[in-house]
């Protein structure tokens, strides 16, 4: 199972000496290093012209940090954001998502975590073996993210920093390595995009046998 995982996309995540305060723009001095995986197609791997993600990633000893570009046509946003509490159902408006799993002999067990480009966030607790949609959002991760949205270049800019403690399990991931995806969901229902860094090839994002690989690297 995890030779077979490792045939798929890898993306870099380069090792950072402290944690600074969290920033979404690209320009940074600490955005500059790490390279970008480039996100331009659909869940089933069409292109999708006009919505074009990237995304870099760095890790400190504490915590792993994710940085998105995201261009866009339209926004569709939550009329009334909240950034003091999660958004139960964010998924339902425009955001990016990072799904993060270190166990590797059970691939159903992993972690997700959204934003919107307002700011919003959301944080889930997913066992595919033993669903809990319910309450399944309750499990607090301790992350943060920040957001900012550059309405004349169509084009908004997120970021993330995740607590190590919420999702690495040493002993089952083997080393530097993580199990890891990337979406976005994209426009109005009538209008409604998913970009995918490893497209899924069905409707589900939740699919792990099709996740790529983050490496963590000095």
């Amino acid at each position: 199972m995890l030779l077979g995982l490792l045939l798929l996309s890898v993306l870099e995540s380069r090792f950072a000496l402290r944690d600074v305060p969290l920033e979404a723009n690209p320009n940074s001095v600490f955005w500059r290093g790490p390279s970008a995986a480039f996100v331009d197609t659909d869940n089933y791997g069409k292109q999708q012209p006009g919505h074009a993600s990237e995304v870099r990633s760095r890790w400190t000893e504490s915590n792993l940090y994710f940085q998105f570009t995201c261009h866009y046509r339209e926004l569709y946003l939550h009329p009334h954001p909240s950034r003091i509490m999660e958004t139960n159902g964010l998924w339902d408006w425009d955001v990016a998502e990072v799904f993060i799993g270190s166990d590797f002999r059970n691939i159903q067990r992993y972690h997700e975590f959204e934003m919107s480009p307002q700011g919003e966030w959301l944080d889930i607790d997913v066992d595919l073996a033993r669903p809990h949609p319910a309450n399944g959002w309750l499990w607090n991760s301790g992350f943060s993210v920040t957001a900012a949205i550059d309405a004349k270049n169509g084009v908004w800019y997120g970021a993330m920093r995740i607590p190590y403690r919420s999702v690495d399990e040493r002993s089952a991931a083997g080393g530097n390595l993580l199990r890891f995806n990337f979406y976005r969901e994209q426009g109005p229902p009538s209008r409604r995009l998913e970009i995918a860094w490893q497209p899924t090839m069905q409707r589900s994002y939740h699919v792990p046998e099709r996740f790529g690989t983050l490496r963590l690297v000095p």
